[in-house]
């Protein structure tokens, strides 16, 4: 009874010591066609207002001391530094060159970040090109790219969370950094850098207006044409709305412009928005690099083509015109026909095409069933051919040198193993292990099962569920479960293997990834099932996967915690506030869940596209039904939930989380904790160190076996 009262009391104290700090409430009412929303907390969109600015620094504290006060609240960021120690290294961003010469980032267990290195070939010897630290910056290195000759290398650098990045350019045999500094870029998201065929410069995406805060923020991008040695501050630019009015570019897309080999005739321009399906020109390269703007519409959205690629006056690509899983088609860049095209391989029934790399000796392409099981094929001369993997593998990427070549990397991964890259040699049909980084094995994840199925949701259909667990748990109704959702953008969560589930279900718990409606794991129908109007699919996925955890014996209500980030903020904001009495935990990290107001953030316009606009009044309602703040009501009992923010985040601005946890604390009838916790050195969660990242989850893991009662992160009374 002692220590039921010690309990009582912390939780009461938790509650209390929030209830009597809650955030400034201005409210402000608006008028959407005939429906008026009342906005209690508008005024904390007012990032320069000095109490606004007060109070998310003191929650943060706040918050930052309970999670403190939680025993084992580091385990994760310890176990994740120790087993990065024991692998030793790891290697990221590899580019190879036609020349067979490698440029990759390293970073050692014990550095900050990572440094550039170069090796002439997979056995050269390894050369340190560029270390990005400095006394008076935290620079990580964000996107490399080596000229198509590899005598020059462009490096993106970014610091505290940020996406606007600068870029430096190196001669690569003598480690020379030119002077020039490239600003107001974001090659690791939007554009890349895409290299001049004679190696003289390249194309980026300039970004006019950089403060995060800003409406203006991301909008009238550029796509401009920089040779090296030149003012950087003197753009030339070659694609956007301002240099081609005509075009009638929108100032929410971003003009970016491919090159997809050295030697072709045309630059393709395309404008980059949440959907796959973009309209697209092209245009000579000589009228380019001459400065005329020729550039003609090449396809629009509506023909449904993605991952285009030349090889001569070939044009190769995906289509989803008809074909909800897309086949892969080829047509003539003289006589394009975008709707009627030579269809190389049809759609496939039960698998999605993921991707395809054009080689040599035919095209290699990879699907997915159910976006976990993944295949590879080779197509070639009017024949495809099943590939058998070196092993089963959930989810599987390709990297080649291009059409002239046959080199093709093979690069495998699971939930439960770690990637493997493979060189794949047709002539032999064999596998040769290359992997650049130590790959190990972990005989503490021994017993740790995966196990793929599916669920039905209310309406019948069949949901795709990755459940991660220690084969030995009892399923008595008491397994601690974290369910993983996203479902947006048609983006498939694929398989790779992720330590953090890893350390989950080392301690019992049980992880259960939900490919919820949204996503793109059963092909662009499974995405329109969770878009604009069909959005509740989403969360009611959520719902209906956590209904069946518990009808299946694995769990009960108060052994359930939902995470979800970015726009899983949606799926996770929404799960609570419809059915707040199923779920015990919820982490909101970086998520949109004001999304009524998400138009007047700097990000927010061009995913209406997405989401829906509140400036038309059906999509009004549909976009109304998925804000979660908006859903918030006075006297429910709400989850315990930890929100999170980062201050320099440009996608989802951080008076988004700000605002939800202000209106939760307020109105929670419940004693569970509402906690909220702003990084002021991130942004979006990458462009960080990782040991700051690890830590961000540590704080989320702790959080959620804390309320889930499990007995390590049970935090002590004090007497």
């Amino acid at each position: 009874m002692k220590k039921l009262k010690f309990f009582i009391l912390i939780f009461f104290g938790l509650v209390n010591a929030q209830r009597t700090n809650l955030a400034p409430s201005k409210p402000v009412t608006d008028n959407y066609f005939g429906i008026k929303i009342t906005d209690e907390y508008r005024n904390l969109e007012d990032l320069k207002d000095a109490s606004t600015t007060s109070w998310m620094k003191s929650q943060t504290e706040y918050s930052t001391s309970v999670l403190n006060e939680i025993p084992n609240k580091n385990y994760y960021l310890n176990r994740r530094l120790e087993l990065d120690k024991r692998q030793g290294y790891s290697i990221s961003n590899l580019k190879i060159t036609a020349k067979d010469e490698y440029f990759y980032v390293k970073k050692e267990a014990n550095e900050k970040s990572g440094k550039v290195y170069y090796r002439n070939g997979f056995n050269g010897k390894e050369l340190l090109l560029y270390d990005p630290y400095r006394p008076d910056h935290d620079y990580l290195v964000t996107l490399i790219s080596p000229s198509w000759d590899g005598k020059k290398l462009a490096i993106s650098l970014s610091e505290k969370g940020k996406e606007i990045s600068q870029i430096i350019i190196m001669e690569v045999e003598n480690k020379y950094i030119y002077p020039q500094v490239i600003t107001q870029s974001n090659p690791a998201s939007v554009g890349g850098i895409k290299w001049l065929e004679d190696n003289s410069g390249f194309f980026y995406v300039y970004y006019p207006v950089v403060d995060v805060t800003s409406n203006q923020f991301g909008k009238n991008t550029q796509s401009v044409l920089y040779r090296i040695g030149e003012d950087p501050d003197i753009r030339n630019d070659v694609f956007s709305s301002t240099n081609n009015p005509d075009l009638k570019i929108s100032d929410d897309d971003f003009p970016a412009i491919v090159s997809i080999n050295a030697d072709d005739q045309y630059y393709v321009g395309i404008l980059v928005d949440t959907d796959d399906f973009r309209k697209t020109f092209i245009s000579d390269k000589e009228d380019i690099l001459q400065g005329k703007k020729n550039w003609k519409p090449l396809y629009d959205k509506d023909d449904m083509v993605t991952y285009l690629r030349f090889a001569g006056d070939e044009i190769f690509f995906l289509s989803g015109y008809n074909s909800s899983n897309l086949k892969l088609c080829k047509t003539n860049v003289k006589h394009p026909d975008f709707r009627n095209p030579d269809v190389l391989v049809p759609e496939k029934k039960d698998e999605v095409f993921k991707d395809y790399t054009v080689t040599k000796d035919g095209i290699y392409y990879t699907t997915t069933k159910n976006g976990v099981e993944a295949k590879l094929y080779l197509y070639k001369d009017g024949k495809e051919t099943p590939i058998v993997l070196p092993y089963a593998s959930g989810n599987v990427d390709l990297q080649s040198k291009g059409k002239d070549f046959s080199d093709i990397w093979v690069s495998c991964s699971g939930w439960a193993n770690e990637e493997q890259r493979f060189r794949y040699t047709l002539k032999e049909n064999t596998f040769t292990l290359e992997n650049l980084a130590p790959t190990l094995e972990y005989p503490e994840f021994k017993d740790i099962v995966v196990e793929e199925i599916t669920f039905k949701a209310r309406d019948g259909e069949e949901v795709p569920l990755s459940l991660i667990y220690d084969k030995n748990i009892k399923r008595d109704g008491n397994i601690p479960v974290l369910i993983d959702a996203y479902g947006a953008y048609g983006t498939s969560r694929n398989p790779y293997f992720v330590k953090s589930y890893m350390l989950w279900a080392e301690q019992g718990g049980l992880i259960a990834v939900a490919h919820v409606r949204g996503g793109g794991e059963k092909g662009e129908q499974w995405h329109l099932a969770g878009f604009k109007a069909t959005k509740p699919n989403t969360w009611r996925d959520v719902i209906d996967c956590a209904e069946y955890l518990i009808k299946e014996k694995y769990t009960s209500k108060e052994k359930i915690a939902v995470w979800g980030a970015s726009a899983g903020g949606i799926a996770v904001g929404r799960a609570i506030t419809e059915r707040p009495d199923l779920f015990k935990a919820a982490m909101i990290e970086v998520g949109i869940t004001n999304i009524t107001r998400f138009e007047n953030t700097p990000n927010g316009a061009g995913n209406a596209k997405e989401f829906g606009t509140v400036k038309d009044p059906d999509e009004f309602k549909s976009v109304l039904e998925m804000d979660a703040y908006q859903h918030i009501k006075k006297g429910e009992k709400y989850p315990a939930t930890l929100i999170t923010g980062g201050i320099n985040d440009n996608r989802v601005i951080v008076w988004q989380p700000v605002k939800f946890a202000a209106k939760l604390m307020a109105k929670s009838k419940s004693e569970n904790p509402v906690l909220l916790k702003i990084d002021y050195e991130g942004g979006h969660g990458n462009n960080i160190p990782l040991a700051q990242r690890y830590s961000n989850l540590g704080d989320i893991f702790a959080f959620a076996f804390w309320q889930l009662g499990h007995p390590d992160y049970q935090i002590k009374a004090k007497k």
